[in-house]
């Protein structure tokens, strides 16, 4: 049900296009495909077949598989259709090739339209048993919370028992949570409510942009479909900027809600629209009426504010402290390029205790490979870029005289080829970085080739399973030129290459537009031979694996292209790191036998895995309650510990960076003039937090983002294990000379 709704939330900000009719059908619209769309599939089609790396023909086996994977896609944890309803279109499982060569996507139309009428009526059955409210916890019943590898349901009755079990569970969630029985048939009512209207605003736009990344998917896992506005939000993730107001928004009942303004962006510095501020009207120019938005999909109401920079825009805002009746406020902003700087790369400086001495590692956090591909392409001496970035962040880390450099590419998922390759040549001389095979079977050799190293010290590389695309091609060429330690969980393992193909070139006028498609061209391969394809990169030093392989990751694709191997580059390492790996390994091991939040964590994470194997949850209070209970006595015996003076004395230093000082001590300075108290650690990062039974927006603003923080301040076990990992290195190579000329005989050279 999880997934359910994850793809009913995501659809709601996506676009594309659909319908037909059903037999079966509620009050609700049909939804019809529209003539742009049955051409586009058939462009779409066309090029897939032939310019695909792996190219595979659209005939009747490929609508076998669209024909499963579109079921799947509209109902991924199997609550909704029925077997029966399956059996219903399983004339058409070998002809959907034949409606799209044909130009004819009334099935797929159809199919969804029965899921919605389905979606509608399992929804309404809910929201009775909430209603009624008749569950008793006595009996040893249980409910398997993933089904995404069930069977589909026999009957009508089968289904209606999950959804049983399922309100059952939630229900439960919520007493033990110390909720009473009102307030839980009415967050519950609330919550089921609140799945249709997502549900109500999908537009034939999406139903089109969901059946053809059936169709996409089916040949290869990272093939999509883009409908127009999905290609215009995946261009703003590349480029790291947008022409707007400067607004984070979020949708909470029904009501378009600030969530978070950007510093220094128009709204920012107009002091006119604080977080909590509501937008219920929109006029995108000078000229324009107000457009009332109550109730819009989100990425109707962000569309509407977006628009070119110097141009002005006008919100109708119900305050934030204001109730519904609250008098409206009128602002108007001029619209300027917005920077997306949380995504950039950004530099911390730890200090770790060594003896009498202290090592400092300087940490760079990238969360994705960005290049603002258009400002470069016109020559902007200011195109946003991550290698710009981080090569300005290690030369301020080289005048804070750090020993150490560590690139953090946790749940980094990649971007673009040329930043990974332009990166990696921060910390090689010059030479080859990655190697591609495209569908003629033709090798070329992406290289760095500009001389000399903007670090040549030491340097490690933290992964985890999140870690993918380019962040592979940066730590498997660090790893293949001996250049850093690679720290952390087996990768990803993407090892494809993507180009984006716009369909509107087919278009026979401008007013028609098709969507994009994102398809393979061809495979990465590392300069030793190997791929990351499948196995991606294994860390030089293992630390706990937090992600589960059968979910998440290449090898959770059943259609994944396999790993493979090529004639490797012609390449010089720059150092061997298989001299020093061992000992550092020794030492890591011996620290975390020590450390009580490392064990914890390890702990955490065995429960989560045990958890996901047995895909099930008892319904019974009294055992639920005993689960809650040790819960809960293990979180207060690790925040105990977390907000005691003695725990952490090892404990990397987090180096206050000047600039922030200032700004930091005036905030923390209360109006009676004395310091306020520094705030501690009172969470680790990936540990299990107490379940108070509700979900997303049900919480109150404040709450979600007072969580966020007390998250992000959270102590980072793994981040810290790695940290002293580098600063274990540093003094290893001091103590021993000859294994650091073989570790780095570059850095030695220059010495």
């Amino acid at each position: 049900m999880k997934k359910q709704m994850l793809l009913v939330a995501v659809l709601a900000a996506l676009s594309v296009q659909a319908g037909a009719a059903v037999p079966e059908k509620t009050a609700d619209t049909a939804l019809k495909p529209q003539p742009g769309q049955t051409q586009a599939a058939l462009w779409a089609s066309r090029v897939l077949s032939k310019l695909h790396y792996k190219p595979a023909p659209l005939d009747d086996a490929m609508s076998e598989k669209i024909f499963d994977r579109y079921f799947k896609s509209l109902d991924a944890e199997k609550m909704f259709f029925t077997q029966g309803d399956i059996d219903q279109y399983a004339i058409v499982r070998t002809r959907l090739d034949d409606a799209i060569n044909g130009e004819n996507l009334s099935v797929p139309f159809a199919i969804f339209n029965l899921y919605q009428q389905r979606f509608n009526e399992r929804i309404a059955y809910a929201r009775e048993l909430v209603k009624q409210g008749k569950f008793e916890f006595t009996s040893d019943e249980s409910y398997q919370y993933d089904r995404e590898k069930a069977e589909w349901a026999k009957s009508d009755a089968e289904v209606k028992d999950l959804w049983r079990k399922r309100v059952k569970n939630e229900w439960l969630r919520l007493k033990l949570a110390g909720k009473d029985d009102k307030a839980i048939r009415e967050t519950l009512d609330k919550r089921y409510e609140g799945y249709l209207s997502p549900s109500r605003k999908l537009t034939n736009e999406d139903v089109f942009q969901i059946f053809m990344n059936a169709y996409a998917m089916s040949i290869e896992p990272h093939t999509n479909y883009l409908g127009p506005r999905a290609a215009e939000n995946f261009d703003i993730a590349m480029r790291l900027s947008l022409e707007g107001i400067g607004c984070v928004l979020q949708s909470r009942d029904d009501y378009t809600v600030v969530r978070e303004v950007v510093t220094g962006s128009p709204a920012g510095l107009s002091g006119k629209i604080k977080v909590g501020d509501k937008i219920v009207g929109v006029a995108k120019d000078e000229k324009t009426p107000m457009t009332e938005v109550l109730g819009w999909r989100l990425d109707d109401v962000v569309a509407l504010i977006r628009g070119p920079k110097d141009s002005t825009v006008k919100l109708e805002i119900i305050p934030a402290d204001g109730g519904a009746d609250a008098k409206h406020q009128f602002v108007s902003l001029v619209r300027q390029k917005i920077s997306m700087e949380e995504q950039s790369a950004k530099k911390t400086i730890y200090e770790v205790k060594d003896g009498a001495a202290k090592r400092r590692v300087g940490v760079i956090s990238l969360p994705t490979f960005y290049m603002d591909f258009e400002a470069r392409r016109k020559g902007d001496k200011d195109f946003k870029s991550a290698t710009r970035d981080v090569a300005r962040l290690l030369a301020e880390l080289k005048k804070d005289k750090v020993d150490n450099v560590l690139i953090d590419l946790r749940n980094n998922g990649g971007g673009s080829l040329t930043e990974a390759v332009e990166l990696t040549g921060l910390f090689i001389d010059k030479g080859p970085v990655v190697m591609q095979r495209n569908g003629d079977n033709k090798v070329e050799v992406e290289s760095d080739t500009n001389p000399g190293m903007a670090w040549d010290g030491p340097m490690g590389v933290l992964i985890n399973r999140g870690s993918a695309s380019a962040s592979e091609i940066f730590a498997a060429a660090i790893q293949d030129y001996g250049r850093g330690l690679i720290i952390g969980e087996p990768s990803f393992g993407k090892g494809t290459v993507q180009t984006l193909f716009g369909l509107d070139r087919f278009a026979q006028n401008d007013k028609v537009h098709y969507g994009e498609l994102k398809f393979t061209i061809a495979q990465f391969f590392r300069i030793n031979g190997g791929t990351t394809q499948l196995r991606g990169v294994t860390p030089d030093i293992k630390l706990p694996t937090m992600g589960d392989s059968d979910t998440f990751g290449e090898s959770s694709y059943e259609n994944a292209l396999p790993w493979t191997q090529i004639k490797p580059a012609i390449y010089i390492p720059t150092g061997d790191m298989k001299e020093i790996v061992p000992l550092l390994d020794k030492k890591h091991d011996a620290r975390v036998a020590k450390d009580k939040d490392f064990q914890y964590l390890a702990e955490d994470i065995a429960l989560v895995k045990k958890q996901r194997k047995e895909n099930s949850i008892s319904l019974n209070e009294a055992a639920r309650r005993k689960e809650r209970d040790q819960q809960e006595a293990r979180a207060k015996l690790r925040e105990a510990r977390l907000l005691s003076n003695t725990p952490g004395a090892d404990d990397p230093i987090l180096v206050p960076d000047p600039r922030d000082a200032l700004n930091k001590a005036i905030s923390a300075k209360p109006a009676n003039g004395k310091p306020a108290p520094s705030p501690k650690v009172a969470g680790v990062k990936g540990a299990l937090r107490s379940d108070d039974g509700l979900q997303g927006a049900e919480r109150s603003l404040a709450a979600e983002l007072e969580a966020e923080k007390a998250a992000k301040a959270a102590k980072d076990v793994l981040l810290n294990e790695a940290v002293h990992i580098l600063s274990d290195e540093v003094s290893v190579l001091k103590t021993d000379t000859r294994m650091a000329s073989r570790v780095l005989p570059y850095a030695a050279d220059s010495k």
